[in-house]
C-alpha cells in the first residue's frame, strides 16, 4: 500500500512590491512521503516568487511529466514551468522546448556543484533562469514547515522577507541568481 501524501495549509498574505502585486492565498500543499519540509518550502517560496491567479501548484514528484508549479493561459500554452531542486539538462531542455519560460530554484549542498556540471549543457536555452537558494535559508525555511501555517510575505527591490510563527527569512533573491533567461 502506498503511502499518502501529508497536507499542509498555508495562508499568505502576500506583498510584492516590485511587482505590485498584493494578495492573500489560502494554499493547499501536498508533500509527497518522499518530498522533505525543505523541497515543499522551496515550491511555497517559488510560488510567492511568480504568484498569479493562474499559477498552479501540481502533482510534483508524483507526476514525472509535470514541474512542481507551472503556469498556462486559456489556451492551455504554458508559459511558465517551475522546477525545485536539482533537476537534469534533459529534462530543462524538453521544458524550455513546451514552455515560453523555465525557472529553477536549485537547493542543497549540492546545488552549486550541480550548476557547474550542467551549466554548459543548459547554455543554449535562452529562456531559462536559474536561481540557487543558500542551505542556511532553505533549512530555516525549513523549520518553519508546519501543518497550518500563517505566513507574512513582502518582496521588495529583490529581498524576499518571509515570516511565520514569530520567525522571519531573509533573502538577497538577486545574489542567489546565476543564470538569467531575460538577458
Amino acid at each position: 500500500m502506498a503511502l499518502a501524501a501529508t497536507i499542509f495549509k498555508a495562508a499568505i498574505d502576500l506583498s510584492d512590491i516590485d511587482r505590485h502585486h498584493y494578495q492573500h492565498y489560502a494554499l493547499t500543499l501536498a508533500r509527497h512521503p518522499s518530498e522533505t519540509s525543505e523541497r515543499m518550502m522551496v515550491r511555497l517560496v517559488a510560488f510567492l516568487l511568480h504568484a498569479d491567479a493562474q499559477l498552479k501548484l501540481t502533482k510534483g514528484l508524483s507526476e514525472t511529466g509535470e514541474p512542481d508549479l507551472w503556469l498556462k493561459d486559456m489556451t492551455g500554452q504554458t508559459r511558465l514551468w517551475i522546477e525545485a531542486g536539482l533537476p537534469d539538462a534533459r529534462r530543462l531542455a524538453q521544458a524550455a522546448g513546451r514552455a515560453d519560460h523555465v525557472v529553477v530554484y536549485a537547493y542543497g549542498r549540492q546545488a552549486l556543484q550541480w550548476w557547474q556540471k550542467t551549466e554548459k549543457a543548459l547554455a543554449k536555452l535562452r529562456n531559462l533562469t536559474v536561481t540557487i537558494f543558500p542551505v542556511s535559508v532553505t533549512q530555516a525555511l525549513s523549520e518553519m514547515a508546519a501543518r497550518s501555517m500563517r505566513i507574512v510575505c513582502s518582496i521588495q527591490e529583490g529581498q524576499l522577507y518571509l515570516t511565520a510563527n514569530d520567525e522571519t527569512v531573509h533573502m538577497d533573491l538577486l545574489a542567489c541568481r546565476v543564470r538569467d533567461g531575460d538577458s
